[in-house]
């Protein structure tokens, strides 16, 4: 993996659109390759907006291997969250213990070797607008691995 492009991508597509009145509250991007060492699971690669605890992303990594995704939840912070929509190769999640009324949510997505989360905060625009740049950063992502 060229990590400095993973770095000037994540910099330019990620770092750009989180904070207030950004389209993300936070992201997070995880080693993520079922295939390969296991001591790899957890390493976090970059972080925007949330200070992650590794021992939370092992658990994260182990939920979306078990691929029980409509059946378990997941934790990210104080939130715990519930998938409402799951497609090829990315998955849409609530907060069910949000305190802010117009919720939380998640988007969980598998690009190559990784595993992106953005967090968001509002409903379905909210969620349009953070997928349109998680997407962008794994087509980004992509392109320079083929």
């Amino acid at each position: 993996m060229d990590w400095p492009y993973v770095h000037k991508i994540w910099e330019r597509s990620i770092s750009t659109n989180v904070g207030s009145g950004q389209p993300l509250k936070a992201a997070l991007l995880l080693n993520y390759d079922p295939n390969g060492p296991s001591r790899l699971m957890s390493t976090i690669a970059e972080q925007e907006g949330i200070k992650a605890d590794p021992t939370e992303m092992c658990e994260l990594v182990s939920f979306v291997k078990r691929n029980k995704l409509q059946t378990e939840i997941f934790v990210i912070g104080q939130n715990q969250y519930l998938v409402t929509s799951i497609h090829e190769s990315w998955f849409c999640a609530r907060s069910m213990n949000t305190s802010k009324p117009s919720g939380e949510g998640a988007i969980l997505m598998h690009t190559g070797a990784f595993l992106l989360i953005g967090l968001y905060d509002g409903s379905i625009g909210s969620a349009s607008r953070a997928m349109v740049v998680l997407d962008q950063f794994a087509w980004q992502l992509s392109r320079r691995n083929h």
